[in-house]
Formats: structure tokens, C-alpha cells, sequence
């Protein structure tokens, strides 16, 4: 079943006419472009940066190593520590030493991150939300068993070309 524009009349994203059938690559890729521009939406409202905002989710459930965040991040150590910087500057993360290892520092929330993180993810989670709204009921559980399959596999095969010198600070 081909994927389908819904967006406004009159025309839909880059120019394409409304209701026009897009393929599977070209819905992802704008659904992308949709979730993005709420996750920089919701990031400016919360006097965040996109960067520190992920930030912030990822080291929600708990604490995390700086070469396990610079993985994640796909970025050396070296470039996580300016975003960590900016972070704890603004009282929102904090390292700490990991016992045992002189050498490798854990990356926590402070109060502070944690209340920030946990307002930003609720507030992305309503934005997101409206877009699956436009789906019947019926077909939310497929979609998201759906979704699970695609990052659950994602996840498990590495990502080819991955940038190591990507930039954290945009």
C-alpha cells in the first residue's frame, strides 16, 4: 500500500501535490523533516539547544559513560565534552568519576536536567502525538509494532558511514 500525503490542500511538502502517493524512503524522510522540526521547536521553547536536548533524554533512565554518550552521539569523546561543558554550566548535567577508573567519568542529571528533560520529553511526546492522530485508532498498534521493528533492527546492525566528527553543538 503506497504511503500517502495528507497534507493541505493546494499543495504538500516541497511542492508536491497534496494526496499524491509518495513511496516508503520519501514518507520516512519527510516524517523525519516533521519530527526534527518539533524536536527544534520544542527545544527553543525550553530555552534548549536540539543537542543539549537530546542530551538531556538520553541520559534520562540513568547515568552514562562519556565513550557510551560519544557513541550515541557519533562523535569523538573529545567533541561531547564542549556539549557536556555547556550542560553543566547551566547546571543540567554533571560528571562524576567512576569508581575504580581514574580515568573514565559517568554523565548524570542534576535535579535540575532532570525536571528540564522530563518537561521537554512530555512536550515532544503531545507534538509527536499529533501526527500519528491523523491515523484510524485501528491502525496505531500495527504502526507502532511497525516502528519497533524498523529501530530494533536499525539498532542492531551498524550504522554504515557514521561520522566521527560530527559536530554535538547543532
Amino acid at each position: 500500500m503506497p504511503l500517502v500525503r495528507t497534507t493541505a490542500a493546494g499543495g504538500g511538502a516541497h511542492g508536491c501535490p497534496a494526496d499524491a502517493p509518495i513511496d516508503v524512503v520519501a514518507g520516512l524522510i519527510q516524517l523525519s523533516g516533521m519530527v526534527q522540526e518539533i524536536y527544534a521547536r520544542v527545544s527553543e521553547r525550553h530555552d534548549l539547544t536540539p543537542a543539549q536536548a537530546r542530551l538531556l533524554c538520553v541520559l534520562l533512565p540513568g547515568p552514562r559513560g562519556m565513550a557510551d554518550l560519544a557513541q550515541c552521539f557519533g562523535v569523538e569523546k573529545a567533541a561531547l565534552t564542549g556539549l557536556m561543558d555547556r550542560a553543566e554550566r547551566r547546571g543540567l548535567a554533571q560528571r562524576t568519576a567512576v569508581p575504580g577508573d581514574r580515568r573514565a567519568l559517568h554523565a548524570t542529571l542534576t535535579d535540575t536536567g532532570r525536571r528540564a528533560a522530563m518537561a521537554f520529553h512530555a512536550d515532544v511526546g503531545v507534538e509527536v502525538g499529533r501526527l500519528v492522530e491523523a491515523l484510524n485508532p485501528a491502525d496505531h498498534a500495527p504502526f507502532r509494532g511497525m516502528l519497533a521493528e524498523i529501530v530494533t533492527t536499525c539498532r542492531s546492525v551498524p550504522a554504515p558511514g557514521r561520522r566521527s566528527g560530527a559536530d554535538p553543538r547543532r
